[in-house]
């Protein structure tokens, strides 16, 4: 994975990768700032077939956005086997990971896969200076929450913990400061900074509880994965305290606290999220949405069995 930053570095990263003419993945609101074959600007969205079909005459391609758009881009690239470069515009990470997730325009999941050809990333704040507040702490909180899972989950390594802890330090340094001021250039540089530690993570660990959660709410309801992760996350450390006692020390440290679990719900209060039936969540479905959490690839690699009991409970507690 080529790696850069500022978007003027794009043509080069394209240059170096031998695309000429990629197709553009992105939402209305962004406009290419390279030469392309085309564009595709319904996002999210599920009609990945019809999407591949407008890259005919590409050689690549290139998805500006969050996570519904450089997940659509990576479902492309499966579908065409075209290589795929990312220009983040949250603090996501999808652009880390060859799997993916698919929504339809009312944000309900509609599938999902593996296997796209990541082939590069640029990274530039500005492009992340209008993003609201919630987005904004949202998508922060889904990249910490890669960087916590990262540090115990059962396919932990040394590669991820140096990622996860560079990551868990920038975001708790520098969220505070993007919350309080949107357009504050150089924190949203170390905040994104941090994501792209956390997005590393996940690509050397893999998820855990908290996004199994996250990800089970989300697709069943059309709500915000970063909103999710932000109620999810804390939860699922406080589950894992006893089995992960010495990894969340060292998060403590990373994160210049003493209590991280504490900082977590601090910088989840950021957002002012809700609680999950002031957002929709119907009570008495709580238990199927803990069935289907259970099943999720992150629930299977937790470092504590979760059933679905338990993770109903923990449901409940922020119903």
């Amino acid at each position: 994975m080529i790696v850069r930053w500022g978007l003027d570095s794009l043509p080069g990263l394209l240059g170096e990768l031998g695309i000429e003419q990629p197709l553009f993945v992105a939402s209305p609101r962004w406009t290419p700032s390279v030469p392309v074959a085309g564009s595709w600007q319904e996002i999210p969205s599920d009609r990945v077939a019809e999407a591949a079909g407008q890259a005919t005459g590409a050689d690549g391609l290139l998805a500006q956005g969050g996570g519904s758009a450089i997940d659509l881009g990576k479902a492309i690239s499966v579908e065409t086997g075209l290589p795929l470069v990312s220009v983040p515009t949250t603090y996501s990470g999808a652009e880390w990971t060859p799997s993916f997730g698919i929504r339809d325009h009312e944000r309900l999941m509609r599938g999902g896969g593996s296997g796209a050809r990541l082939a590069g990333i640029v990274y530039d704040p500005e492009l992340t200076l209008a993003l609201p507040k919630a987005p904004s702490v949202g998508t922060a909180l889904n990249g910490l929450a890669h960087c916590v899972e990262a540090t115990y989950v059962q396919g932990r390594n040394p590669e991820g913990d140096r990622e996860a802890l560079a990551g868990a330090g920038l975001i708790s340094r520098w969220l505070p400061r993007v919350a309080a001021d949107g357009h504050d250039l150089e924190a949203r540089r170390g905040l994104l900074e941090g994501a792209m530690h956390g997005g590393a993570a996940l690509a050397a660990a893999g998820l855990g509880l908290g996004h199994a959660m996250a990800q089970a709410l989300g697709g069943r309801y059309g709500l915000p994965h970063g909103t999710m992760n932000a109620l999810c996350l804390p939860l699922a450390m406080r589950f894992n305290q006893e089995v992960a006692a010495d990894q969340l020390a060292r998060l403590a440290e990373a994160m210049s606290t003493v209590d991280p679990i504490g900082r977590v719900e601090e910088l989840a209060r950021l957002g002012e999220f809700a609680r999950l039936r002031d957002l929709g969540v119907p009570e008495d479905e709580l238990e199927e949405v803990a069935e289907a959490a259970s099943r999720r690839a992150g629930a299977q690699a937790n470092p504590r069995a979760a059933p679905p009991a338990e993770i109903a409970r923990l449901l409940r507690s922020i119903w």
